[in-house]
C-alpha cells in the first residue's frame, strides 16, 4: 500500500480549509484516510499552519510520500529538515547533538523571519489606517469650509433681500404722503 501525506479540501466554496493527513494513494481527495496531522488555511494573513510534529516526522520516516503542497507546508515547519538532520546521523556525518543544534537555528531564524513579516503586516495596516483618517480628516475640513461659505452667502443675500425689502418699504410709505398732499394743493 502506497502511502501518501496530502490535503483534504473542508469548509464552504470562496473560504476553503484544508486537513493535513495520511491516506492510501488510492482512496478519494475527501474519502477516507488513515490518520489527521494537522490543518492548513490560507485565509488568514500569513497562512495559518497547525502540524502534529512528531507524528508527520514519523510518518515520512516510514516512507510516506507527501504531496506537493503538503511537502512545501512540512518544509515551513521544518519537518523535511529535521528527517534530514536525523538521516546524516543514522550515516554518521554528525551526531545527534549538533543536528539539534543546526534544527535549533534553523527554527530560530524562521520564527525571527515570521515575527518581522508579521510586524510588517501589522504597520503597513496601520500606516494605510492613518493615511485613510487623515484623508478623511482632510475632506470633512473641506466639507465644513465649503458649508460654512454656503452659509455666509446664504445670510449675506438674506441680509441683502432684508435692505431690499426695507428700502423698498421705505419709499412706499413716502408715495402715499405725497399723494395725499398733492390733492390738497388743488
Amino acid at each position: 500500500m502506497s502511502v501518501r501525506i496530502r490535503l483534504t479540501r473542508q469548509g464552504r466554496k470562496a473560504a476553503a480549509y484544508y486537513h493535513i493527513v495520511v491516506a492510501d494513494s488510492r482512496a478519494p481527495r475527501d474519502g477516507k484516510f488513515i490518520e489527521r496531522l494537522g490543518s492548513y488555511n490560507p485565509n488568514t494573513n500569513p497562512a495559518t499552519i497547525e502540524l502534529n510534529f512528531e507524528r508527520a516526522l514519523y510518518w515520512l520516516q516510514t516512507g510516506a510520500q507527501p504531496s506537493d503542497t503538503a511537502k512545501s507546508i512540512l518544509s515551513k515547519k521544518g519537518v523535511l529538515l529535521k528527517k534530514h538532520l536525523l538521516e546524516g546521523v543514522k550515516k554518521g556525518a554528525f551526531d545527534e547533538a549538533a543536528a539539534e543544534a543546526k534544527f535549533e537555528k534553523w527554527v530560530s531564524e524562521k520564527d525571527a523571519k515570521n515575527q518581522a513579516a508579521k510586524n510588517k503586516i501589522t504597520e503597513n495596516s496601520n500606516n494605510a489606517k492613518r493615511e485613510r483618517l487623515e484623508a478623511e480628516r482632510k475632506t470633512n475640513a473641506a466639507k465644513a469650509e465649503a458649508l460654512a461659505k454656503k452659509q455666509a452667502e446664504a445670510k449675506a443675500a438674506a441680509e441683502e433681500a432684508a435692505k431690499e425689502a426695507a428700502a423698498a418699504e421705505a419709499p412706499a410709505e413716502e408715495a402715499p404722503a405725497a399723494e395725499t398732499e398733492a390733492p390738497a394743493a388743488e
